[in-house]
C-alpha cells in the first residue's frame, strides 16, 4: 500500500487545534436565536373626532398656549428652580457619561507602561543555564559578562483589541446612546408635568378666590338679613327663632370661608414647592378667571403623539435601547476575537535601554467561544428578550393611553361647556329668586325661611359654578399635556 505524504500531518499540534477550533466553532453557532418580530405599536384611528385636524395646539409653546401673564412668570420660576427637573437634569449628565465611557469600547486599549524589577536565577536551574551559559562553565559566575541578579527595565506600550465582529460592542454604544435620549425625554415629560401642574393650582387658586368672594357676598347679604329679622322682633312681627335660623346660616358661611382660606394657603403652599422656594403668598390676576384659554383647540392626528408626546418617545428608545441589549446578548454566543500586542525597550542595563537592540515586542491573536457556559449565556439573552418584550408591551400602553387621554379630554370639554351654560343660567335664575325673596322678606310676603333656602340655594349653585370653570381650565391644561404640548 503507498504511504500518503499527508497523513503524519493528521497527527501535528496544528492540525489538531485545526480540528479542535472547526469543533468550537461549530458548537458556539448552534441554536440561533429569533429576533423579536412586532409592531412598535397598534394601528391608531385616522382622527380623534370626526375630521383629521390639520393643526395642532401641540406645536404651540407654553407662553402662547397661555396668556396670563402672571402665570408665565410663575411657570419660568418653576422651570429653573424645580427640583424634579434638576434630579431629571442629573440622571440625562449621568447617561450622557456612560454614552461617552461606551464610545471607545470598539477601539483598541493603548496603555503607556514603565516598569522597573529584578530578577536571580537559582544556579543549579534551567533558567540559570540558559540565560547565562549554555554550557557548565567557569563563565556561569562571571558577573561581567551577566549579572546574576539581574535588573529589568521596560518602557513601552501595551494594547488590547476585541475585534467587534458580531457588532456587540456596537449595540452596546446604541443601547447606552437609546437610554440617555430616554432620559432627555423623560426630562421633557416632568417639565410638561411641572408646567400642567402649576397652571392647575394657579387656576385652583382663582377658583377659590372667586368662591371667597361668592361668600363674602353673601355673609354680608345674610347679614343683612339679620338686621332686618332683628328689627321684625322688636316690633313684634318675628320671633326669636327666625332671629336664630338668621344667626346660625351666618355662622355657617363664616365657617365656610375660613375652609376656603385654608385651601388657599395649601395649594399656595404645594404650588412654592413646584416652584422650589418656601411658603410665601402667591400673586395672581383675578381679573382673568372667566377668560378660557385657549378658546380654540386643534388636536392634529393621533400619529403626532408618537412625535410630540415625551413619554411615548422616551418608550420608543427605551425600546431601541432593549433591542440593542438583545443583538448584544445575542452576540455572546457567537466567538470572539482578542487581539493583544506589546512593544517597547526592554533591558538589564540603564545604557542599553535606549540602543535598537533593546526593542522588543509580542503579538497575539486569540478566538474563543463559550462552551461549557453557555446556560449562563442563556439566561442572560432570556432576561435581555424579557426586558425587550416588556419594553415593547410599555409603548404601546404608553401610545394606547395617549390616545384615550386626548380622546377624553375632548370629550369632558365638550361636556363642559353645556354643564356650564346650563349652569349659569341656574345661578342667574337663582339669583333673581333672591332679590324677590329679599323684596318679599322685607315687606313681610315672604318668610324668613323661603329666605334662607333661596339665599342657601345660590350659594351653592355660584360655587359649583366656579367649581365648573376651573374643570374647565383643567381639561384644556389636560389637553395640552395629553397632546404633547409644554417642552418646547
Amino acid at each position: 500500500m503507498k504511504k500518503n505524504r499527508f497523513t503524519p500531518f493528521l497527527y501535528t499540534p496544528t492540525y489538531i487545534l485545526a480540528l479542535w477550533l472547526a469543533v468550537l466553532l461549530f458548537f458556539s453557532q448552534c441554536q440561533p436565536v429569533k429576533p423579536l418580530k412586532a409592531t412598535l405599536h397598534r394601528k391608531m384611528p385616522a382622527a380623534f373626532r370626526n375630521q383629521p385636524d390639520a393643526e395642532n395646539s401641540a406645536m404651540l409653546s407654553w407662553r402662547e398656549y397661555f396668556v396670563d401673564s402672571t402665570l408665565r412668570s410663575l411657570i419660568d420660576t418653576a422651570l429653573r428652580n424645580n427640583l424634579d427637573l434638576a434630579i431629571a437634569l442629573q440622571r440625562t449628565e449621568q447617561a450622557q457619561s456612560q454614552v461617552i465611557a461606551t464610545k471607545g469600547l470598539p477601539l483598541p486599549y493603548v496603555n503607556a507602561v514603565a516598569g522597573a524589577g529584578v530578577k536571580k536565577f537559582g544556579r543549579y536551574t534551567a533558567d540559570a543555564v540558559g540565560n547565562y551559559d549554555v554550557q557548565f562553565s567557569p563563565n556561569i559566575t562571571r558577573e561581567e559578562v551577566v549579572p546574576q541578579v539581574l535588573p529589568d527595565l521596560t518602557v513601552g506600550l501595551q494594547a488590547s483589541w476585541e475585534v467587534d465582529i458580531w457588532k456587540k460592542l456596537k449595540n452596546t454604544k446604541k443601547a447606552a446612546l437609546s437610554r440617555y435620549l430616554a432620559t432627555v425625554e423623560a426630562r421633557k415629560y416632568i417639565m410638561t408635568s411641572v408646567i400642567a401642574n402649576v397652571a392647575e393650582m394657579y387656576y385652583d387658586l382663582l377658583t377659590l378666590d372667586n368662591e371667597l368672594t361668592t361668600i363674602r357676598q353673601t355673609i354680608a347679604l345674610q347679614e343683612k338679613s339679620l338686621a332686618i329679622i332683628e328689627i321684625q322682633k322688636s316690633a313684634g312681627t318675628s320671633n326669636e327663632l327666625a332671629v336664630k335660623q338668621f344667626e346660625a346660616q351666618v355662622l355657617n358661611f363664616k365657617s365656610l370661608e375660613i375652609g376656603i382660606r385654608q385651601r388657599i394657603l395649601e395649594i399656595e403652599n404645594r404650588l412654592n414647592f413646584l416652584l422650589g422656594r418656601f411658603p410665601q403668598p402667591i400673586s395672581r390676576n383675578t381679573s382673568l378667571f372667566q377668560q378660557l384659554i385657549p378658546k380654540v383647540i386643534h388636536a392634529g392626528v393621533p400619529t403626532d403623539l408618537l412625535a410630540n408626546r415625551p413619554d411615548v418617545r422616551e418608550a420608543e428608545y427605551e425600546l431601541l435601547a432593549a433591542n440593542a441589549d438583545v443583538q448584544a446578548a445575542r452576540a455572546a454566543f457567537y466567538p470572539s476575537l482578542n487581539i493583544t500586542a506589546t512593544a517597547g525597550l526592554q533591558s538589564f542595563n540603564p545604557q542599553f535601554l535606549l540602543s535598537p537592540e533593546s526593542i522588543g515586542y509580542n503579538l497575539l491573536g486569540g478566538l474563543s467561544a463559550p462552551l461549557l457556559n453557555r446556560s449562563m449565556i442563556k439566561a442572560k439573552f432570556s432576561y435581555a428578550k424579557s426586558v425587550e418584550i416588556e419594553a415593547l408591551l410599555n409603548y404601546q400602553q404608553k401610545v394606547l393611553r395617549g390616545y384615550k387621554e386626548v380622546y377624553s379630554q375632548f370629550i369632558k370639554l365638550s361636556n363642559l361647556e353645556e354643564m356650564y351654560a346650563l349652569k349659569n343660567q341656574e345661578v342667574i335664575t337663582l339669583a333673581q329668586s333672591t332679590d324677590i325673596s329679599q323684596t318679599l322678606f322685607s315687606t313681610g310676603r315672604a318668610s324668613y325661611l323661603e329666605v334662607i333656602l333661596t339665599q342657601k340655594n345660590s350659594l351653592q349653585t355660584r360655587l359649583e359654578l366656579a367649581d365648573l370653570k376651573k374643570e374647565q381650565f383643567n381639561a384644556v391644561i389636560d389637553i395640552y399635556k395629553a397632546l404633547g404640548g409644554g417642552w418646547r
